[in-house]
């Protein structure tokens, strides 16, 4: 198991998450002493949803349970409900021959008992290779996958934060750390790929995908049908914006289709306002220009934001001893982005300059521009260094020694 990286710079970033843990031989996290063992009914429902069927049983008091595609060689008895004296003793021997268990979906019913999560599923359909027929994909092929799924996990912590059809560096970090306890496992073949988002500090996120993903259909549907892109308008209030339209592009892109099913956690039920079971979305290769037209759209037409922020200088930059100067500033508080890059007069950019050194933040006024990704802020006023208490001016201080290198006060160029 593993977390990525944070997103790198572009458009290619992407949540950290962390990889699906491979089953082992040998009881399973749920069957030690002094864990609540899971509700029957929540066993059966994963049992069900992952292909596994009943092969009889007593009614009313458990079922036998086999795999999809099983000749027989294993089962589960697994009671229908925790109210018979024996129920506690199958439930950990179910788990133990779930541990156990060759089939993969064994393993994916062990995750989501052990963490009631919403799965959220994504496949492509490619051409099949001489590997694809063997059970394996390619490299890139899976890379495509795993990126373009990471990609619609983003669109949707970014659309859970708030509403805008271009979300460029807003809301990142936060996003990022909505999924920090998402889980991503492959399918069987490489051609699939699962994410878990437990219920909760998730379940946010997978309630806004689901709005989003099935008002993306209809925008797409209706712009093929009518030229008109007014549905991609009316679908940002539902979380639909360029992040998830780019998310899409690269999960179609270079395949013959590609679809995405939502299941919602068996032990936390449905949400309000969502389906009970909601419907896969599928796309196709004919849907990339609407989504490419209504990505261009988004970005062209998110407009500018008004700010106040506060922040830390970390680089100054101008073309000579004199005039104005490009600053980046640390931003502390004023607008939901990392950093910010400032265009200021030469009164204004001395002023960053002592603040800087002094270990002092600097307010400052100006329009948050989404060219860039909301990165750059033009029109900058009312610039003035900020008084803060000791304890925080030592660990700015600290932070400006540790990266002296970036304060260049005469330096040819701008800031890239």
């Amino acid at each position: 198991m593993h977390r990525s990286m944070d997103e790198p710079t572009g458009g290619a970033g992407l949540p950290a998450a962390r990889s699906h843990p491979t089953a082992r031989p040998g009881p399973p996290p749920l069957a030690g002493a002094g864990e609540e063992l899971p509700d029957p009914a929540v066993l059966g429902a994963l049992l069900r949803r992952h292909g596994w069927q009943r092969r009889g049983g007593a009614p009313g008091r458990y079922g036998r349970w086999t795999p999809p595609g099983s000749a027989g060689t294993t089962s589960l008895l697994v009671p229908e409900s925790a109210a018979f004296p024996d129920s506690g003793e199958l439930i950990e021997e179910a788990l133990l021959a779930l541990g156990r268990s060759p089939d993969p979906s064994a393993r994916d019913i062990l995750v989501s008992l052990t963490v009631p999560s919403d799965e959220i599923r994504w496949w492509r359909e490619v051409p099949e290779s001489a590997a694809g027929a063997a059970g394996a994909s390619g490299w890139t092929e899976a890379e495509e996958l795993r990126s373009a799924a990471r990609q619609v996990l983003m669109a949707g912590a970014l659309a859970a934060r708030g509403r805008a059809g271009y979300h460029g560096a807003r809301h990142r970090r936060k996003a990022r750390a909505a999924l920090d306890d998402a889980l991503i496992g492959p399918g069987a073949g490489g051609r699939s790929l699962t994410a878990y988002v437990p219920v909760d500090s998730g379940r946010a996120v997978a309630v806004r995908l689901c709005h989003a993903l099935h008002a993306t259909r209809e925008a797409v549907d209706y712009q093929r049908a009518t030229g008109g892109m007014e549905a991609f308008d009316s679908a940002v209030a539902a979380g639909v914006g360029r992040e998830l339209t780019e998310a899409l592009i690269a999960l179609v892109r270079g395949s013959e289709g590609a679809g995405i099913d939502l299941r919602w956690a068996p032990s936390a039920g449905a949400p309000d306002g969502c389906p009970a079971r909601p419907a896969p979305v599928e796309f196709s290769p004919g849907d990339l220009p609407a989504l490419r037209a209504a990505g261009a759209r988004y970005l062209r037409d998110e407009p500018a934001v008004q700010v106040r922020l506060t922040g830390a200088v970390v680089r100054l930059r101008r073309s000579g001893p004199r005039g104005a100067g490009i600053v980046r500033l640390r931003v502390l508080a004023g607008a939901e982005v990392a950093h910010v890059r400032v265009e200021l007069d030469e009164e204004a950019y001395r002023i960053a300059g002592h603040a800087h050194l002094v270990g002092l933040p600097l307010r400052v006024e100006g329009r948050l521009e989404n060219r860039g990704g909301f990165r750059r802020l033009t029109g900058a006023s009312q610039v003035a260094p900020v008084q803060v208490d000791e304890a925080e001016r030592d660990r700015l201080m600290k932070a400006l020694q540790e990266n002296v290198d970036y304060f260049e006060e005469a330096c040819a160029g701008e800031e890239a």
